[in-house]
Protein backbone atom coordinates (compact mmCIF):
# COMPACT_ATOMS: atom_id res chain seq x y z
CA UNK A 1 0.00 0.00 0.00
CA UNK A 2 1.49 3.85 -0.83
CA UNK A 3 2.17 5.61 2.36
CA UNK A 4 2.00 9.56 1.93
CA UNK A 5 3.06 11.40 5.30
CA UNK A 6 1.49 14.36 6.21
CA UNK A 7 3.43 17.68 5.35
CA UNK A 8 3.84 20.56 7.50
CA UNK A 9 4.16 24.39 6.48
CA UNK A 10 7.22 26.03 8.11
CA UNK A 11 5.02 28.01 10.79
CA UNK A 12 4.21 24.42 12.32
CA UNK A 13 0.66 26.79 12.28
CA UNK A 14 -1.55 24.14 9.80
CA UNK A 15 -0.67 20.32 8.74
CA UNK A 16 -1.94 19.05 5.59
CA UNK A 17 -3.28 16.02 5.49
CA UNK A 18 -4.29 14.20 1.92
CA UNK A 19 -8.29 13.83 1.96
CA UNK A 20 -9.69 10.92 1.66
CA UNK A 21 -11.13 11.60 -1.59
CA UNK A 22 -7.50 11.60 -2.39
CA UNK A 23 -6.25 9.22 -1.19
CA UNK A 24 -9.29 7.19 -2.56
CA UNK A 25 -8.23 8.22 -5.90
CA UNK A 26 -4.64 7.24 -5.32
CA UNK A 27 -5.36 3.64 -3.88
CA UNK A 28 -7.66 2.85 -7.01
CA UNK A 29 -5.26 4.55 -9.25
CA UNK A 30 -2.93 1.78 -7.92
CA UNK A 31 -4.07 -1.22 -7.30
CA UNK A 32 -8.18 -1.39 -8.03
CA UNK A 33 -9.39 -3.89 -10.62
CA UNK A 34 -12.45 -3.93 -12.98
CA UNK A 35 -15.33 -5.31 -14.46
CA UNK A 36 -16.21 -3.88 -17.63
CA UNK A 37 -19.50 -4.80 -19.36
CA UNK A 38 -19.36 -4.11 -23.25
CA UNK A 39 -22.96 -2.74 -24.31
CA UNK A 40 -23.45 -3.81 -28.29
CA UNK A 41 -27.27 -4.12 -28.91
CA UNK A 42 -28.46 -4.32 -25.74
CA UNK A 43 -28.67 -0.16 -25.11
CA UNK A 44 -30.94 -0.53 -21.93
CA UNK A 45 -31.19 -1.53 -18.46
CA UNK A 46 -34.40 -3.41 -18.40
CA UNK A 47 -34.09 -7.09 -19.35
CA UNK A 48 -30.14 -6.88 -19.28
CA UNK A 49 -28.78 -10.36 -18.20
CA UNK A 50 -25.28 -9.17 -19.07
CA UNK A 51 -25.26 -5.92 -17.15
CA UNK A 52 -26.51 -6.93 -14.13
CA UNK A 53 -24.35 -9.97 -13.89
CA UNK A 54 -21.69 -7.69 -14.18
CA UNK A 55 -23.32 -4.86 -11.56
CA UNK A 56 -23.27 -8.20 -9.46
CA UNK A 57 -19.57 -8.65 -9.65
CA UNK A 58 -18.34 -5.36 -9.20
CA UNK A 59 -20.51 -5.20 -6.16
CA UNK A 60 -19.31 -8.70 -4.50
CA UNK A 61 -15.52 -7.70 -4.84
CA UNK A 62 -15.88 -3.84 -4.73
CA UNK A 63 -14.05 -3.50 -7.85
CA UNK A 64 -14.60 -0.41 -10.70
CA UNK A 65 -17.57 -0.70 -12.79
CA UNK A 66 -17.42 0.20 -16.31
CA UNK A 67 -19.92 0.01 -18.71
CA UNK A 68 -18.78 0.69 -22.30
CA UNK A 69 -19.99 1.39 -25.95
CA UNK A 70 -17.32 1.10 -28.64
CA UNK A 71 -17.80 3.65 -31.44
CA UNK A 72 -15.66 3.10 -34.30
CA UNK A 73 -13.70 6.36 -35.71
CA UNK A 74 -15.49 5.96 -39.24
CA UNK A 75 -18.66 5.14 -38.18
CA UNK A 76 -20.20 8.16 -40.34
CA UNK A 77 -18.66 6.03 -43.53
CA UNK A 78 -20.54 3.07 -42.39
CA UNK A 79 -23.70 3.62 -41.02
CA UNK A 80 -26.56 6.32 -42.84
CA UNK A 81 -26.78 10.11 -40.64
CA UNK A 82 -30.63 8.81 -39.86
CA UNK A 83 -29.60 5.76 -37.85
CA UNK A 84 -26.18 7.39 -36.41
CA UNK A 85 -28.97 10.16 -35.28
CA UNK A 86 -31.00 7.06 -33.54
CA UNK A 87 -27.73 5.53 -32.21
CA UNK A 88 -26.21 8.77 -30.64
CA UNK A 89 -29.57 9.27 -28.64
CA UNK A 90 -29.87 5.42 -27.49
CA UNK A 91 -26.53 6.11 -25.94
CA UNK A 92 -27.67 9.36 -24.39
CA UNK A 93 -30.28 7.58 -23.32
CA UNK A 94 -28.44 4.75 -21.70
CA UNK A 95 -26.08 7.17 -19.86
CA UNK A 96 -28.91 8.83 -18.79
CA UNK A 97 -30.25 5.73 -17.55
CA UNK A 98 -27.32 4.32 -15.95
CA UNK A 99 -26.51 8.19 -13.96
CA UNK A 100 -29.87 7.55 -12.10
CA UNK A 101 -28.72 3.93 -10.92
CA UNK A 102 -24.99 6.02 -9.91
CA UNK A 103 -23.27 4.77 -12.84
CA UNK A 104 -22.30 6.05 -16.13
CA UNK A 105 -21.91 4.77 -20.17
CA UNK A 106 -17.95 5.14 -20.87
CA UNK A 107 -17.91 5.71 -24.56
CA UNK A 108 -14.41 4.44 -26.31
CA UNK A 109 -13.27 5.58 -29.77
CA UNK A 110 -12.05 3.04 -32.19
CA UNK A 111 -12.00 -0.71 -33.58
CA UNK A 112 -12.35 -2.96 -30.56
CA UNK A 113 -10.39 -5.58 -31.98
CA UNK A 114 -7.46 -2.58 -31.36
CA UNK A 115 -8.34 -0.41 -28.59
CA UNK A 116 -9.80 -3.19 -25.94
CA UNK A 117 -7.39 -5.03 -25.31
CA UNK A 118 -4.64 -1.79 -24.38
CA UNK A 119 -7.60 -0.39 -22.16
CA UNK A 120 -8.44 -3.59 -20.49
CA UNK A 121 -4.71 -3.58 -19.56
CA UNK A 122 -4.63 -0.38 -18.20
CA UNK A 123 -7.84 -0.74 -16.34
CA UNK A 124 -6.76 -4.23 -14.90
CA UNK A 125 -10.14 -5.69 -16.18
CA UNK A 126 -10.73 -8.92 -14.45
CA UNK A 127 -14.06 -9.58 -15.56
CA UNK A 128 -16.14 -9.42 -18.59
CA UNK A 129 -19.72 -9.43 -19.88
CA UNK A 130 -21.45 -9.02 -22.99
CA UNK A 131 -24.29 -10.64 -25.32
CA UNK A 132 -24.29 -13.02 -28.13
CA UNK A 133 -24.54 -11.46 -31.96
CA UNK A 134 -24.52 -13.22 -34.99
CA UNK A 135 -23.72 -10.66 -37.42
CA UNK A 136 -20.57 -12.30 -38.71
CA UNK A 137 -18.24 -9.30 -38.16
CA UNK A 138 -19.40 -9.28 -34.95
CA UNK A 139 -18.76 -12.80 -34.58
CA UNK A 140 -14.58 -12.22 -35.80
CA UNK A 141 -14.28 -9.87 -33.47
CA UNK A 142 -15.48 -11.52 -30.08
CA UNK A 143 -13.43 -14.70 -31.23
CA UNK A 144 -10.33 -12.20 -30.74
CA UNK A 145 -11.30 -10.68 -27.63
CA UNK A 146 -12.23 -13.77 -25.93
CA UNK A 147 -8.81 -14.92 -26.97
CA UNK A 148 -7.03 -12.10 -25.53
CA UNK A 149 -9.35 -12.57 -22.78
CA UNK A 150 -8.03 -16.40 -22.30
CA UNK A 151 -4.39 -15.07 -22.35
CA UNK A 152 -4.84 -12.42 -19.45
CA UNK A 153 -7.27 -14.50 -17.37
CA UNK A 154 -10.11 -12.21 -17.52
CA UNK A 155 -13.64 -14.22 -16.50
CA UNK A 156 -16.15 -13.90 -19.93
CA UNK A 157 -19.48 -14.13 -19.35
CA UNK A 158 -21.60 -14.06 -22.63
CA UNK A 159 -25.43 -13.96 -22.40
CA UNK A 160 -28.42 -14.99 -25.05
CA UNK A 161 -30.63 -11.80 -24.85
CA UNK A 162 -31.17 -10.15 -27.93
CA UNK A 163 -33.83 -12.60 -29.18
CA UNK A 164 -36.80 -14.46 -27.66
CA UNK A 165 -35.43 -18.31 -27.89
CA UNK A 166 -32.21 -19.40 -27.92
CA UNK A 167 -31.68 -20.11 -31.26
CA UNK A 168 -28.66 -22.29 -30.66
CA UNK A 169 -31.12 -24.45 -28.76
CA UNK A 170 -33.71 -23.79 -31.55
CA UNK A 171 -31.07 -25.28 -33.71
CA UNK A 172 -30.01 -28.50 -31.74
CA UNK A 173 -33.66 -29.43 -31.77
CA UNK A 174 -34.03 -29.40 -35.25
CA UNK A 175 -31.23 -31.95 -35.08
CA UNK A 176 -28.47 -29.27 -35.70
CA UNK A 177 -30.14 -27.76 -38.71
CA UNK A 178 -31.98 -24.55 -39.45
CA UNK A 179 -36.01 -24.93 -39.62
CA UNK A 180 -36.26 -23.91 -43.79
CA UNK A 181 -40.05 -22.41 -42.93
CA UNK A 182 -42.07 -20.36 -40.83
CA UNK A 183 -44.19 -23.45 -39.39
CA UNK A 184 -41.57 -25.40 -38.71
CA UNK A 185 -39.72 -22.94 -36.84
CA UNK A 186 -43.17 -21.77 -34.76
CA UNK A 187 -43.44 -25.72 -34.04
CA UNK A 188 -40.05 -26.49 -32.68
CA UNK A 189 -40.39 -23.29 -30.47
CA UNK A 190 -44.32 -23.96 -29.56
CA UNK A 191 -43.57 -25.74 -25.84
CA UNK A 192 -40.89 -23.55 -25.14
CA UNK A 193 -40.80 -21.39 -21.94
CA UNK A 194 -39.89 -17.92 -22.54
CA UNK A 195 -37.93 -16.79 -18.94
CA UNK A 196 -39.13 -14.06 -16.91
CA UNK A 197 -37.58 -10.77 -17.86
CA UNK A 198 -35.03 -9.51 -15.46
CA UNK A 199 -34.58 -6.00 -13.98
CA UNK A 200 -31.66 -4.15 -11.97
CA UNK A 201 -33.54 -2.70 -8.68
CA UNK A 202 -31.00 -0.71 -6.97
CA UNK A 203 -28.30 2.26 -7.54
CA UNK A 204 -24.66 1.03 -7.55
CA UNK A 205 -22.65 1.70 -4.70
CA UNK A 206 -20.05 4.54 -4.61
CA UNK A 207 -16.72 2.06 -4.11
CA UNK A 208 -17.61 1.05 -7.82
CA UNK A 209 -16.87 4.08 -9.18
CA UNK A 210 -13.94 4.03 -11.32
CA UNK A 211 -11.19 7.72 -10.54
CA UNK A 212 -11.55 8.13 -13.58
CA UNK A 213 -15.75 8.42 -13.63
CA UNK A 214 -16.22 12.23 -13.98
CA UNK A 215 -13.89 12.02 -17.16
CA UNK A 216 -15.16 14.52 -20.39
CA UNK A 217 -12.76 11.65 -22.70
CA UNK A 218 -15.72 9.09 -22.49
CA UNK A 219 -18.46 11.47 -22.94
CA UNK A 220 -21.55 10.24 -25.74
CA UNK A 221 -20.38 12.39 -28.61
CA UNK A 222 -22.38 14.68 -30.37
CA UNK A 223 -23.44 14.47 -34.39
CA UNK A 224 -21.27 17.71 -35.42
CA UNK A 225 -18.31 15.55 -33.10
CA UNK A 226 -18.68 12.92 -35.58
CA UNK A 227 -18.80 14.82 -38.50
CA UNK A 228 -22.55 15.27 -39.45
CA UNK A 229 -23.85 18.59 -39.70
CA UNK A 230 -27.68 18.08 -37.96
CA UNK A 231 -28.96 20.69 -39.47
CA UNK A 232 -29.23 18.79 -43.01
CA UNK A 233 -31.68 16.06 -41.53
CA UNK A 234 -34.75 16.42 -41.42
CA UNK A 235 -37.32 16.43 -38.51
CA UNK A 236 -36.52 13.34 -36.27
CA UNK A 237 -39.77 10.96 -36.19
CA UNK A 238 -38.68 8.68 -34.26
CA UNK A 239 -36.40 9.79 -31.33
CA UNK A 240 -33.53 6.71 -30.18
CA UNK A 241 -33.67 5.18 -26.67
CA UNK A 242 -34.75 3.16 -23.71
CA UNK A 243 -37.15 5.22 -22.46
CA UNK A 244 -39.04 5.88 -25.78
CA UNK A 245 -38.86 2.43 -26.59
CA UNK A 246 -40.77 2.00 -23.40
CA UNK A 247 -43.13 4.12 -24.04
CA UNK A 248 -43.83 3.70 -27.33
CA UNK A 249 -44.24 0.11 -26.07
CA UNK A 250 -46.94 0.65 -23.47
CA UNK A 251 -48.83 3.43 -25.62
CA UNK A 252 -49.82 -0.02 -28.21
CA UNK A 253 -50.24 -2.25 -25.58
CA UNK A 254 -52.57 -0.19 -24.20
CA UNK A 255 -54.52 -0.79 -26.91
CA UNK A 256 -55.76 -4.24 -26.40
CA UNK A 257 -58.25 -4.32 -29.36
CA UNK A 258 -56.21 -3.11 -32.05
CA UNK A 259 -53.44 -5.10 -31.05
CA UNK A 260 -55.78 -8.11 -30.49
CA UNK A 261 -56.83 -7.62 -34.51
CA UNK A 262 -54.11 -6.39 -36.05
CA UNK A 263 -53.27 -8.41 -38.90
CA UNK A 264 -50.08 -7.68 -41.07
CA UNK A 265 -51.52 -7.58 -44.97
CA UNK A 266 -54.34 -5.50 -43.67
CA UNK A 267 -52.13 -2.76 -42.48
CA UNK A 268 -51.34 0.24 -45.32
CA UNK A 269 -47.24 0.48 -47.33
CA UNK A 270 -48.53 3.84 -47.84
CA UNK A 271 -50.31 5.41 -45.22
CA UNK A 272 -48.90 9.50 -44.05
CA UNK A 273 -48.38 7.79 -40.53
CA UNK A 274 -47.39 4.64 -39.83
CA UNK A 275 -50.29 1.67 -39.61
CA UNK A 276 -48.10 -0.34 -37.49
CA UNK A 277 -45.68 -0.12 -34.13
CA UNK A 278 -42.47 1.42 -35.34
CA UNK A 279 -40.48 -0.61 -32.46
CA UNK A 280 -38.39 -2.62 -34.47
CA UNK A 281 -35.87 0.28 -34.81
CA UNK A 282 -36.12 -0.09 -30.78
CA UNK A 283 -35.88 -3.45 -30.45
CA UNK A 284 -32.99 -3.85 -33.40
CA UNK A 285 -30.65 -1.43 -31.28
CA UNK A 286 -31.94 -3.63 -27.92
CA UNK A 287 -33.03 -0.41 -26.43
CA UNK A 288 -36.13 -2.64 -26.16
CA UNK A 289 -35.80 -6.21 -24.90
CA UNK A 290 -37.46 -8.50 -27.42
CA UNK A 291 -38.69 -11.22 -24.35
CA UNK A 292 -40.19 -8.08 -22.75
CA UNK A 293 -42.56 -7.32 -25.94
CA UNK A 294 -43.27 -11.07 -25.99
CA UNK A 295 -44.69 -11.04 -22.71
CA UNK A 296 -46.40 -7.95 -22.89
CA UNK A 297 -48.12 -9.31 -26.07
CA UNK A 298 -49.26 -12.85 -23.99
CA UNK A 299 -50.83 -10.09 -21.31
CA UNK A 300 -52.71 -8.46 -24.24
CA UNK A 301 -53.62 -11.45 -25.69
CA UNK A 302 -54.89 -13.03 -22.59
CA UNK A 303 -58.49 -14.33 -22.06
CA UNK A 304 -59.32 -12.49 -26.00
CA UNK A 305 -60.04 -13.30 -29.43
CA UNK A 306 -57.10 -12.44 -31.56
CA UNK A 307 -55.42 -13.59 -34.82
CA UNK A 308 -52.58 -15.78 -35.00
CA UNK A 309 -49.19 -15.89 -36.79
CA UNK A 310 -48.16 -15.14 -38.91
CA UNK A 311 -49.82 -12.21 -39.86
CA UNK A 312 -50.35 -10.83 -35.84
CA UNK A 313 -48.10 -8.80 -33.62
CA UNK A 314 -46.75 -11.71 -32.36
CA UNK A 315 -46.48 -13.15 -35.76
CA UNK A 316 -44.30 -10.59 -36.68
CA UNK A 317 -41.83 -11.06 -33.83
CA UNK A 318 -41.70 -14.87 -34.67
CA UNK A 319 -40.40 -13.92 -37.92
CA UNK A 320 -37.18 -11.90 -36.38
CA UNK A 321 -36.82 -14.85 -34.78
CA UNK A 322 -37.06 -17.43 -37.31
CA UNK A 323 -34.32 -15.22 -39.24
CA UNK A 324 -32.01 -14.88 -36.75
CA UNK A 325 -31.83 -18.51 -36.33
CA UNK A 326 -31.50 -18.87 -39.90
CA UNK A 327 -28.68 -16.80 -39.52
CA UNK A 328 -27.00 -18.08 -36.72
CA UNK A 329 -27.34 -21.61 -38.23
CA UNK A 330 -26.28 -20.43 -42.11
CA UNK A 331 -22.84 -19.48 -43.15
CA UNK A 332 -22.15 -16.55 -45.48
CA UNK A 333 -25.89 -15.88 -45.00
CA UNK A 334 -25.92 -12.44 -46.05
CA UNK A 335 -24.16 -13.58 -49.14
CA UNK A 336 -25.46 -15.54 -52.73
CA UNK A 337 -22.33 -17.40 -52.66
CA UNK A 338 -21.10 -20.18 -50.32
CA UNK A 339 -24.86 -19.65 -48.77
CA UNK A 340 -26.42 -23.44 -48.77
CA UNK A 341 -30.11 -22.17 -48.41
CA UNK A 342 -29.47 -19.30 -50.91
CA UNK A 343 -31.01 -19.97 -54.58
CA UNK A 344 -27.86 -19.29 -57.05
CA UNK A 345 -29.29 -16.86 -59.42
CA UNK A 346 -27.33 -14.82 -62.11
CA UNK A 347 -28.33 -11.21 -61.20
CA UNK A 348 -27.03 -8.39 -63.65
CA UNK A 349 -24.90 -5.80 -62.71
CA UNK A 350 -26.62 -2.32 -63.63
CA UNK A 351 -24.77 0.95 -61.58
CA UNK A 352 -27.16 3.80 -63.42
CA UNK A 353 -30.33 1.62 -62.31
CA UNK A 354 -28.91 0.49 -58.56
CA UNK A 355 -28.83 4.23 -58.00
CA UNK A 356 -31.89 5.62 -59.80
CA UNK A 357 -33.45 3.11 -57.37
CA UNK A 358 -31.75 3.90 -54.46
CA UNK A 359 -32.22 7.34 -54.67
CA UNK A 360 -35.72 7.38 -55.77
CA UNK A 361 -35.43 8.29 -59.01
CA UNK A 362 -37.31 5.39 -61.31
CA UNK A 363 -39.91 7.31 -62.78
CA UNK A 364 -42.54 4.64 -60.93
CA UNK A 365 -44.03 7.05 -58.50
CA UNK A 366 -44.97 5.15 -55.72
CA UNK A 367 -41.19 3.15 -55.79
CA UNK A 368 -39.93 6.31 -55.74
CA UNK A 369 -42.17 7.95 -53.06
CA UNK A 370 -40.86 4.80 -50.43
CA UNK A 371 -37.22 5.21 -51.58
CA UNK A 372 -37.50 8.98 -50.20
CA UNK A 373 -39.10 8.20 -47.14
CA UNK A 374 -36.15 5.79 -46.39
CA UNK A 375 -34.06 8.23 -47.12
CA UNK A 376 -35.27 10.63 -45.72
CA UNK A 377 -37.11 9.07 -42.03
CA UNK A 378 -35.01 5.63 -42.00
CA UNK A 379 -38.57 3.99 -42.05
CA UNK A 380 -41.00 2.50 -43.95
CA UNK A 381 -43.42 0.01 -44.08
CA UNK A 382 -43.15 -3.69 -44.03
CA UNK A 383 -45.27 -4.46 -47.11
CA UNK A 384 -43.20 -1.04 -48.75
CA UNK A 385 -39.70 -2.91 -48.32
CA UNK A 386 -41.59 -6.00 -49.88
CA UNK A 387 -42.71 -3.45 -53.12
CA UNK A 388 -38.76 -1.67 -54.14
CA UNK A 389 -36.93 -5.36 -53.03
CA UNK A 390 -39.14 -6.81 -55.55
CA UNK A 391 -38.94 -4.38 -57.76
CA UNK A 392 -34.94 -4.15 -57.61
CA UNK A 393 -34.62 -8.13 -58.05
CA UNK A 394 -36.73 -10.29 -59.56
CA UNK A 395 -39.84 -7.75 -60.57
CA UNK A 396 -37.61 -5.31 -62.93
CA UNK A 397 -34.37 -4.56 -62.75
CA UNK A 398 -33.01 -7.82 -62.18
CA UNK A 399 -29.88 -6.72 -59.77
CA UNK A 400 -28.90 -8.42 -56.77
CA UNK A 401 -30.70 -8.63 -53.65
CA UNK A 402 -26.80 -8.05 -51.80
CA UNK A 403 -27.24 -4.76 -53.57
CA UNK A 404 -30.39 -3.72 -51.99
CA UNK A 405 -29.35 -5.22 -48.70
CA UNK A 406 -26.61 -2.40 -48.69
CA UNK A 407 -28.44 0.20 -49.25
CA UNK A 408 -31.28 -1.23 -46.75
CA UNK A 409 -28.00 -1.34 -44.63
CA UNK A 410 -27.15 2.50 -44.84
CA UNK A 411 -30.56 3.91 -44.66
CA UNK A 412 -32.55 1.98 -42.25
CA UNK A 413 -33.12 2.95 -38.72
CA UNK A 414 -33.82 -0.46 -37.85
CA UNK A 415 -31.42 -2.33 -39.92
CA UNK A 416 -30.79 -5.98 -38.29
CA UNK A 417 -28.29 -8.09 -39.77
CA UNK A 418 -30.65 -11.29 -39.80
CA UNK A 419 -33.77 -9.68 -40.66
CA UNK A 420 -32.04 -7.66 -43.71
CA UNK A 421 -30.55 -10.52 -45.56
CA UNK A 422 -33.47 -13.25 -44.53
CA UNK A 423 -35.90 -10.69 -46.00
CA UNK A 424 -33.77 -9.92 -48.95
CA UNK A 425 -33.56 -13.40 -50.01
CA UNK A 426 -37.13 -13.93 -49.21
CA UNK A 427 -38.47 -10.77 -51.28
CA UNK A 428 -36.07 -11.87 -54.15
CA UNK A 429 -37.11 -15.50 -54.17
CA UNK A 430 -33.46 -17.05 -53.18
CA UNK A 431 -34.23 -18.30 -50.18
CA UNK A 432 -37.46 -19.48 -47.85
CA UNK A 433 -40.05 -17.71 -50.59
CA UNK A 434 -40.38 -19.72 -54.10
CA UNK A 435 -43.42 -18.25 -55.75
CA UNK A 436 -41.03 -16.10 -58.41
CA UNK A 437 -44.07 -15.55 -60.27
CA UNK A 438 -45.60 -13.70 -57.79
CA UNK A 439 -44.46 -9.90 -58.74
CA UNK A 440 -45.76 -6.82 -56.83
CA UNK A 441 -46.72 -4.58 -59.69
CA UNK A 442 -45.16 -0.60 -58.98
CA UNK A 443 -48.93 0.62 -59.93
CA UNK A 444 -51.79 -1.55 -59.20
CA UNK A 445 -49.97 -1.93 -55.51
CA UNK A 446 -50.37 1.11 -53.88
CA UNK A 447 -53.61 2.41 -55.52
CA UNK A 448 -55.06 -0.67 -53.42
CA UNK A 449 -54.71 1.52 -50.25
CA UNK A 450 -53.68 4.94 -51.35
CA UNK A 451 -55.97 6.00 -54.54
CA UNK A 452 -55.44 9.32 -54.34
CA UNK A 453 -51.63 9.22 -53.66
CA UNK A 454 -51.69 11.24 -51.02
CA UNK A 455 -48.22 9.49 -50.23
CA UNK A 456 -46.61 9.86 -53.51
CA UNK A 457 -48.12 13.60 -53.41
CA UNK A 458 -45.81 13.90 -49.90
CA UNK A 459 -42.80 12.23 -50.75
CA UNK A 460 -42.63 12.62 -54.60
CA UNK A 461 -43.80 16.72 -54.40
CA UNK A 462 -43.13 17.47 -57.79
CA UNK A 463 -46.30 15.67 -58.73
CA UNK A 464 -48.26 17.07 -56.25
CA UNK A 465 -50.76 18.67 -58.62
CA UNK A 466 -50.62 15.78 -60.67
CA UNK A 467 -54.68 14.40 -61.16
CA UNK A 468 -55.30 11.22 -59.16
CA UNK A 469 -55.55 9.48 -62.50
CA UNK A 470 -51.78 9.78 -63.34
CA UNK A 471 -50.65 10.18 -60.39
CA UNK A 472 -49.22 6.16 -60.26
CA UNK A 473 -48.41 6.35 -64.21
CA UNK A 474 -47.26 10.23 -64.67
CA UNK A 475 -45.81 9.36 -68.13
CA UNK A 476 -49.20 8.36 -69.45
CA UNK A 477 -50.85 12.17 -68.86
CA UNK A 478 -51.53 14.27 -71.84
CA UNK A 479 -48.17 17.18 -72.23
CA UNK A 480 -50.92 19.96 -71.50
CA UNK A 481 -51.98 18.00 -68.20
CA UNK A 482 -48.00 17.95 -67.28
CA UNK A 483 -47.35 21.32 -68.00
CA UNK A 484 -50.41 22.43 -66.03
CA UNK A 485 -49.19 20.22 -63.19
CA UNK A 486 -45.51 22.02 -63.43
CA UNK A 487 -43.80 18.67 -63.87
CA UNK A 488 -43.28 18.03 -67.09
CA UNK A 489 -41.74 14.05 -67.58
CA UNK A 490 -38.36 14.04 -68.55
CA UNK A 491 -37.26 17.05 -67.30
CA UNK A 492 -38.74 17.61 -64.03
CA UNK A 493 -39.34 14.13 -63.34
CA UNK A 494 -37.23 11.08 -64.99
CA UNK A 495 -38.93 8.57 -67.41
CA UNK A 496 -39.26 5.07 -66.18
CA UNK A 497 -35.87 3.88 -66.64
CA UNK A 498 -37.41 0.17 -67.30
CA UNK A 499 -40.96 -0.74 -68.88
CA UNK A 500 -42.54 -3.17 -65.91
CA UNK A 501 -45.19 -4.89 -67.77
CA UNK A 502 -42.35 -6.11 -70.20
CA UNK A 503 -39.26 -6.82 -67.93
CA UNK A 504 -41.49 -8.73 -65.22
CA UNK A 505 -42.27 -11.10 -67.58
CA UNK A 506 -38.35 -11.31 -68.96
CA UNK A 507 -37.24 -12.28 -65.21
CA UNK A 508 -39.87 -14.64 -64.87
CA UNK A 509 -38.25 -16.74 -67.38
CA UNK A 510 -34.98 -15.96 -65.82
CA UNK A 511 -35.97 -16.84 -62.56
CA UNK A 512 -37.61 -19.96 -64.03
CA UNK A 513 -33.96 -20.90 -66.05
CA UNK A 514 -32.12 -20.60 -62.88
CA UNK A 515 -34.43 -22.53 -60.71
CA UNK A 516 -34.24 -25.30 -63.39
CA UNK A 517 -30.24 -25.45 -63.24
CA UNK A 518 -30.02 -24.94 -59.44
CA UNK A 519 -32.23 -28.17 -59.43
CA UNK A 520 -29.90 -29.65 -62.20
CA UNK A 521 -27.18 -29.14 -60.12
CA UNK A 522 -28.55 -30.13 -56.62
CA UNK A 523 -29.88 -33.56 -58.51
CA UNK A 524 -25.96 -33.95 -59.66
CA UNK A 525 -24.48 -33.89 -56.63
CA UNK A 526 -26.78 -35.95 -55.02
CA UNK A 527 -25.80 -38.80 -57.12
CA UNK A 528 -21.98 -37.95 -56.49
Amino acid sequence: MLKIKSLKLKNNSLCWLLSRSCKQYLRKMSTSQTVVHWFRLDLRLHDNLALRNAINEAENRKHNLKPIYVIESDIKNKIGANRLRFLLQSLQNLDENLRKINSRLFIVRGKAVDILPELFEKWNVKFLTLQVDIDAELVKQDEIIENFCEAKDIFLVKRMQHTVYDFNSVIKKNNGGIPLTYQKFLSLVAETQVKDTVEITKNISDECKSADFESEDFKVPTLEEIGINESELLECKYPGGETEGLKRLDIYMSKKQWVCNFEKPNSSPNSIEPSTTVLSPYISHGCLSAKLFYHKLKQVENGMKHTLPPVSLMGQLMWREFYYVAGAGTRNFDKMVGNTVCTQIPWGKNDIHLKAWAEGKTGYPFVDAIMRQLKQEGWIHHLARHMVACFLTRGDLWISWEEGAKVFEDYLLDYDWSLNAGNWMWLSASAFFYKYYRVYSPIAFGKKTDKEGLYIRKYVPELKKYPSEFIYEPWKAPKSVQRTAGCVVGEDYPNRIVDHDKVHKDNIQKMNAAYKLNKEKKALKRKR
